[in-house]
């Protein structure tokens, strides 16, 4: 019905994607790290860690 089928979708919602579940996923496993008493859950953590998924989500898609 008119859509491309090898159309990559809209890169913003991408990325919102790719921000809300990497952050949600980088929680989860420092969660589970400070759990253990391996890391401590901070948001610099969270975040850096969110980072580094982020960009190599953005790696292994290009």
């Amino acid at each position: 019905m008119g859509t491309n089928p090898t159309s990559s979708g809209d890169p913003r919602v991408l990325f919102a994607m790719n921000l809300v579940l990497s952050s949600v996923f980088a929680a989860v496993v420092v969660w589970g790290l400070d759990f253990i008493g391996m890391l401590e859950l901070t948001f610099v953590n969270v975040a850096s860690l969110a980072l580094v998924l982020m960009a190599v989500t953005y790696l292994v898609t290009r």
